[in-house]
């Protein structure tokens, strides 16, 4: 949905299952029109599109994609952004660290994320840019050797030179501006703000502006252009209060540098803080230990951040801390729960943020728990998709 003069904003539909077309068709036009109804019924209302990559190969036979694009057209909806960080199936089994499977050294990882942006491109309105959220590059517990993530990030960087020449070609074709979002996420490749800075100036640039001006014939500023107008980033609120990094540090660090938000997805993590009951904190923790997703735990030390590799390793030893932040997506809306907060108040402080500086037009609520969260906090899903929706227009007064 439009949000004001500068926003799109709408919600994640990883939220739902969708291991194929047929299942994640069938879950947009149970839930979408009911939600857009109780938001904006008679306006335009926008999605964050999620498909795996058999949705998408599915996507692309017989007349379902001209269909799809009819639906839409039909229910008033629009399809702004979409995520392709999942490639696989996200709902009903164990996902963990399998979800940044393949990563981008891997020529599926390409060829999957093309496909989503010639779909996106289909269905995208003539007036909107469009973006697709993307993995970390890849996921830091695999490297076993001195040089691995070097050499990971050199062969990630040569493929997305590839998807630059890509969607450059793509937008002359279509008129359609098209940019990766890619997702910071903790022990992922690319985890906070220096991670990012680093990327760009150590990988990207440096392989690949050499590689567009021999291909293009152009000189390395534009070449250096091209890459930061087609790999953007995308700002999880969640990650990065996980990574105890202000939202004004971090973005104020990516403009110096040039480097764009394609995206912010709008999500809370679990925030744990020392009390004097100790036991009934961890009780209250425990229920949010599941065997679906990774909920990697961090710390802040005065050595730095310490990040245990998932909810089980802080459970077993039960540190000393006087705060812990845990990522699971809970809802927007909620500050506290039982012994346990969340990082809602960081959520405010990027709508502040945003209410002064214009970084990106594309809003993406993204709780994807809603199965996996403890029976006290779970809610019909369309339900709770409006409410969370309603939040963030009810905080961001601009």
């Amino acid at each position: 949905m439009k949000f004001g003069d500068r926003f799109h904003l709408s919600y994640c539909t990883n939220i739902h299952p969708g291991q194929d077309w047929e299942t994640t068709f069938d879950n947009l036009k149970k839930y979408v029109p009911a939600v857009k109804s109780k938001l904006v019924p008679n306006a335009p209302f926008g999605l964050g599109l999620r498909l795996s990559n058999q949705a998408s190969i599915e996507l692309e036979q017989n007349e379902n994609l001209i269909d799809f694009k009819h639906w839409l057209s039909e229910k008033n909806c629009y399809v702004f952004t979409m995520n392709g960080f999942p490639y696989g199936n996200f709902h009903g089994e164990s996902v963990k660290d399998k979800v940044h499977l393949p990563d981008w050294t891997s020529i599926d990882r390409l060829r999957y994320t093309k496909r989503l942006f010639e779909q996106l491109a289909y269905i995208l309105p003539e007036e909107v840019d469009g973006g697709i959220s993307t993995s970390p590059i890849s996921y830091k517990p695999w490297i076993k050797t001195k040089d691995g993530k070097s050499n990971i990030f050199q062969i990630a960087c040569g493929q997305l030179v590839q998807l630059t020449l890509f969607l450059r070609e793509l937008e002359q074709k279509s008129g359609r501006y098209l940019h990766l979002d890619i997702e910071p996420e903790p022990d992922g490749f690319l985890e906070n703000t220096s991670d990012v800075l680093a990327f760009y100036k150590e990988y990207l640039l440096p392989i690949g502006a050499p590689i567009l001006m021999q291909e293009l014939g152009v000189s390395k500023n534009r070449a250096e252009e091209l890459l930061l107008r087609y790999i953007c980033i995308c700002y999880d609120i969640c990650h990065f209060s996980l990574a105890y990094e202000e939202p004004e540090f971090t973005f104020s660090q990516w403009a110096a540098y040039g480097i764009g938000v394609g995206k912010i997805q709008i999500s809370a993590a679990l925030k744990i803080l020392a009390g004097y009951d100790m036991d009934s904190i961890w009780r209250s923790l425990e229920k949010f230990d599941e065997p679906t997703y990774l909920h990697q735990v961090t710390q802040s030390t005065k050595n730095g951040i310490v990040t245990y590799k998932d909810l089980p390793q802080v459970l077993s030893g039960e540190p000393d801390f006087d705060e812990l932040r845990a990522h699971f997506h809970v809802p927007v809306f909620i500050d506290s729960f039982d012994k346990l907060h969340s990082t809602q108040d960081h959520i405010l402080k990027v709508f502040s943020y945003l209410q002064k500086h214009d970084i990106t037009r594309h809003l993406e609520v993204e709780t994807y728990t809603w199965d996996v969260l403890p029976a006290e906090l779970k809610t019909e899903i369309g339900d709770s998709i409006s409410r969370e929706i309603q939040w963030v227009i009810n905080h961001m007064s601009i």
